[in-house]
């Protein structure tokens, strides 16, 4: 849906029309922008409140750097509906996460003004470190770099490595930390305590203020003057805050914190850091969800809240006409807890993702036994590991395409070792609106081939409860579950758990001519599909795979033994995928038939909704039928009880 701009932020296609208000205008034009981001979003969807918050450094910043020359990077992508706007797509804005549509993140191939792609944390400062020293290598000394990192991402170990590079290099970078205390969920750890401890001191804070414009006028006069400033910098500002040396020891130029919002103020700030060299942070307090006053109340809920209405905030449900199952990572929420009742072993560990995969209930319920670890995946796998050493049984939740950021910490801190720690692998599969960085598309190909690791996909919330119970046995090792985004069946949530032999397949349908093999979630197209093919004469048989990882092998000698024409289904990539561990064990068993594989083909898949991905990728029970209807017979004589 199409919303209209504000008269003045309607005269702004780009960052040169931006130049040519006036500073009086700043004000009014960030009014406008915030609200056509609450007008845009409000109908059509997105994340919401991170993207409020920095309204005022967006236009700031746009205001005064010469992008795209000078170089912008926006870190995790959350913060930069902004700053898409005001750079030549105000009028494509409501096509935002929507199919065909814009990213919901900066995108290289989209935009000059999107420097670098983002959608996972904290690459920001690695990124324009790189492009910092690459612009002097080829003596473009005048080019700005801007890291703007916030929204949690400052939690990541990354972060801290590229601060610790930076430092260094004597470089054109500016950091700029965008302090909102938030990630999806409320930032954790010592780094918020310590950023926390400079906000609130005001004898810092206001000598912290003033320096930057001293210094821009000094080194105007003359170096010595401007070493001398720097001498007495550093013999002060030990007096008024020593903790405050925690980026200054890395070499870093600290000014700050200041006030976010007053967008003037973030002009001057601006304008006086570009005239002094070197790696500087300008630490910026802001509020996630500024100017929405729900959103600024309850941020979690408000950072990407869905459809609601504006005016009185009532997020709006989709109406079914029968009650709807629970979500997968709700299903694992309640019975994580079931499971750590009647087992004291079992600890919780997400890495910033409490309320996304539902950990948040544990959280509340056994404070003591689940942990938010922060943005920090590699530490929060070998976190478990550790866990795992002293007996105990780690579920460690991480959406899979964040688990790929700490793999080399599931192969040398988890799988040599042999460690009972479970992978709880949320948004498995096309996950949707996020596009391409958020899509779980490898994890069955990259699991499967790591030495002692289980790998296996629920095809509905009942296996998921199964498995989990499973997974929690003793000496279970490495053990893998993924499961996808969405829906899939109803639970009933008084039958017992009932553990699952590891490795064991099952049969949906018997048939004829063809068999399906399928695993997860993506198992109930293809029992849609068969609904469909059996009332126009097609038959096929059907087996839930269930582990990739050891596969089912009595299961698949019998499929082999009877048919030669199979078709593997997997929500992951073909590549390395179940299909291709199909193949490698009709290679190896001599057996031949013709296999069809249906999957995430080697593409990068764009954003858009689940249904529409799985059809443009040929694998929902459309393609499914498609597929059978090419290389399947039709039966007038069907005799094989379904």
């Amino acid at each position: 849906m199409q919303v209209k701009a504000g008269d003045l932020l309607q005269q702004i296609n780009y960052p040169s029309d931006l130049k040519k208000l006036k500073e009086d205008e700043l004000e009014r034009l960030c009014q406008e922008l915030r609200q056509y981001i609450i007008d845009v979003v409000s109908v059509n969807g997105g994340h919401f409140a991170a993207s409020l918050g920095v309204v005022e450094l967006t236009v700031a910043l746009q205001y005064v750097l010469n992008t795209p020359y000078d170089q912008l990077v926006w870190d995790v992508g959350h913060q930069a509906y902004g700053h898409k706007i005001l750079t030549g797509r105000r009028d494509q804005f409501h096509t935002n996460r929507i199919y065909k549509g814009l990213s919901g993140f900066p995108k290289r191939s989209e935009s000059e003004y999107d420097t670098f792609g983002v959608g996972h944390s904290s690459t920001s400062i690695s990124a324009a470190l790189g492009m910092a020293v690459a612009s002097h290598y080829k003596g473009e000394d005048d080019r700005q770099h801007v890291a703007v990192i916030g929204d949690g991402s400052m939690t990541a170990g990354m972060a801290f490595e590229a601060l610790n590079h930076a430092g260094i290099e004597n470089s054109n970078l500016l950091v700029i930390l965008n302090d909102n205390n938030m990630a999806i969920d409320p930032n954790v750890g010592a780094l918020k305590e310590y950023l926390t401890d400079i906000a609130v001191s005001k004898p810092y804070n206001r000598f912290r203020d003033d320096i930057a414009s001293v210094l821009a006028k000094l080194s105007s006069i003359g170096p010595d003057a401007y070493r001398m400033a720097q001498k007495i910098e550093k013999s002060i500002k030990g007096t008024l805050l020593k903790r405050s040396n925690f980026f200054e020891a890395l070499k870093f130029r600290y000014f700050g914190p200041i006030d976010g919002h007053d967008v003037k103020h973030l002009v001057k700030v601006l304008r006086e850091l570009r005239d002094i060299p070197g790696p500087k942070l300008l630490h910026c307090i802001t509020t996630k969800g500024k100017g929405y006053a729900l959103a600024e109340k309850d941020q979690t809920k408000w950072h990407a809240p869905g459809l609601f209405d504006k005016i009185t905030g009532e997020i709006k449900k989709t109406t079914y006409d029968k009650p709807q199952p629970p979500k997968y990572q709700d299903v694992f929420g309640h019975s994580i807890i079931e499971l750590a009742e009647q087992n004291p072993k079992i600890m919780g560990i997400t890495p910033a993702m409490p309320s996304g995969c539902s950990l948040n209930l544990m959280m509340k319920a056994m404070p003591n036994r689940a942990f938010d670890v922060g943005i920090a995946e590699q530490h929060a796998v070998t976190f478990s590991a550790g866990l795992a050493t002293q007996g105990l049984i780690p579920f460690c939740n991480i959406y899979s395409s964040f688990m790929q950021r700490a793999y080399d910490q599931v192969i040398h801190d988890v799988a040599i070792q042999k460690l009972n720690v479970v992978f709880c692998l949320d948004r498995a599969g096309i996950a949707g609106a996020d596009g391409a960085t958020h899509h779980g598309a490898y994890d069955l190909a990259y699991m499967r081939c790591i030495p002692n690791m289980t790998v296996s996909a629920p095809m509905n919330e009942e296996e998921l409860r199964n498995l989990m119970y499973t997974a929690q046995q003793d000496d279970m090792g490495p053990f893998v579950i993924r499961y996808p985004r969405g829906q899939g069946v109803m639970v009933d949530w008084q039958r017992p758990f009932k553990a699952i032999p590891v490795g064991k397949g099952r049969k949906i349908c018997d048939g004829e001519d063809v068999a399906i093999l399928t695993i997860g979630h993506i198992g109930n197209e293809a029992v849609k599909a068969i609904a469909e093919l059996n009332a126009e004469g097609y038959y096929p048989a059907h087996y839930d795979l269930r582990f990739v990882k050891p596969l089912d092998e009595a299961l698949l000698h019998e499929v082999f033994k009877k048919f030669n024409k199979v078709i593997t289904v997997e929500d992951g990539c073909l590549e390395g995928g179940t299909g291709s561990a199909v193949l490698e064990f009709m290679a190896d068993n001599n057996y031949h038939a013709n296999i069809y594989r249906l999957g995430i083909p080697d593409l990068v898949i764009e954003h858009g909704e689940q249904k529409e991905l799985w059809a443009e990728c040929g694998y929902d029970a459309h393609g499914i039928a498609q597929q059978v209807r090419k290389i399947a017979v039709k039966s007038t004589t069907h005799t094989i009880a379904s």
